[in-house]
């Protein structure tokens, strides 16, 4: 009988999504058991990955009184499963599964943290989730951080005592190379999408993947945005220049009112982490920015675009930048954790400092006025990814850290 490994998220859309594929590969090795939340994404686990599920509900902000409840039943499985393995990630996940396991006597207990909340907060906020993420190391008898980045803020925190390790080049599934490829879409396919959304075929295209909340970066990228459409309609009628802001479009015959877009492919959490008024005001009536929602394959909208945008003010390994990387489009990404271990300033894209609308701006008309850069990077940012993330990559380092940690364990 294969060594039971049991994988852990708060949400089932975490396994669903982020571990794609890597349950299957894992369950070659180990009888794999995934729990998270209920869902439709955990019944997808089961069906695809070919492993056993189980639900424990479990909330994501504080919640004492359910976190105790999920604690219980996360502890009262374990007991049942006897893994030789409990791996979490997310942090609810994390701190639970982590006190559970170790309360059940499960020998391996690995965090992998996929990113860092308690760097931007402030005050007994700030203080209470650092204490807790200390509370699951404690617990934990192996920490991986998802890339360097957090690594140094674990250790600058000093969260813990135990060795950080970073498994392969970070991140924690690596990329689909078959699956994310511009030759996965068609020019029919393309056609057909911009067509149906209004974009002519000429048009230059900026697209953000993901939430469309606050914390991306959404206020500061429609506000450039608003300021570089405002620029194209004022060049195109007779201004080649924005004085203020130095902008002079060389090719200013070429560029014709409106022919620049901003695609944005994610849904809205108006409650959680709501955008500003008038954020959501320029999405409502500009027409070239346009949003599509949440899309389960973002492959078409990656494909006919030009430059990925990605103005986020914290991440652990931001898969949707490898996605876009993956498909040949170079990338305009903040200084934080994991974008800019992905991107290589003038590379394969460009890294800005985050929550500044004014850098951000100035990049894109930059891009929009001189797009013979884009070239290379669009060579670079593909090569970028087979070299250092391919899927294949860090699954092998995964289970070979598996495996090294039980010969040592036992």
């Amino acid at each position: 009988m294969l060594p039971k490994l049991i994988r852990t998220s708060t949400i089932p859309i975490s396994l669903n999504v982020l571990l794609k594929g890597q349950l299957r590969f894992l369950n070659k090795t180990f009888q794999v058991i995934g729990v998270s939340g209920n869902g439709k994404d955990l019944l997808d686990v089961k069906s695809r990955e070919g492993i056993q599920t189980e639900v424990v509900e479990m909330k994501r902000n504080i919640s004492p009184f359910h976190d105790i409840v999920s604690l219980f039943k996360l502890y009262i499985l374990f007991k049942k499963e006897k893994p030789i393995i409990v791996h979490s990630i997310t942090p609810k996940a994390g701190l639970l599964s982590m006190l559970a396991a170790k309360a059940a006597g499960v020998p391996v207990r690995m965090h992998t943290f996929t990113g860092l909340i308690f760097p931007t907060q402030t005050g007994i906020l700030k203080q209470i989730l650092i204490k807790t993420d200390q509370l699951l190391c404690w617990a934990a008898t192996h920490v991986y951080p998802e890339g360097n980045g957090v690594k140094n803020d674990l250790l600058a925190y000093a969260i813990t005592s135990k060795p950080l390790k970073v498994l392969a080049n970070g991140n924690v599934n690596g990329v689909d190379l078959d699956y994310y490829t511009i030759s996965q879409v068609s020019n029919e396919q393309k056609t057909s999408i911009k067509e149906s959304l209004q974009i002519e075929p000429d048009d230059f295209v900026f697209v953000f993947v993901g939430r469309l909340v606050a914390d991306k970066g959404i206020n500061e990228l429609i506000a450039a945005f608003k300021r570089l459409d405002e620029l194209v309609n004022k060049n195109n009628n007779s201004a080649t220049c924005d004085k203020t802001l130095k902008i002079d479009f060389k090719n200013s015959e070429k560029i014709k009112p409106g022919s620049v877009k901003l695609l944005l492919v994610g849904a809205f959490e108006h409650e959680l982490d709501p955008l500003q008024k008038d954020t959501l005001l320029e999405i409502n009536t500009n027409k070239n920015i346009i949003s599509v929602g949440f899309q389960s394959d973002v492959r078409s909208y990656l494909a006919l675009s030009d430059v990925f945008v990605f103005p986020s003010y914290r991440e652990g390994f931001p898969n949707v930048v490898l996605q876009a990387g993956a498909m040949e489009l170079p990338c305009i990404v903040t200084n934080i954790n994991g974008s800019n271990e992905i991107i290589e300033d003038q590379f394969n894209g460009f890294i800005i400092e985050a929550k500044n609308q004014k850098v951000l701006f100035e990049i894109m008309s930059d891009i929009i006025n001189n797009q013979s850069q884009l070239q290379p990077m669009k060579f670079n940012a593909r090569k970028q990814i087979e070299e250092k993330f391919e899927q294949s990559i860090v699954w092998k380092a995964l289970l070979a850290e598996y495996n090294n940690v039980l010969t040592f364990q036992f």
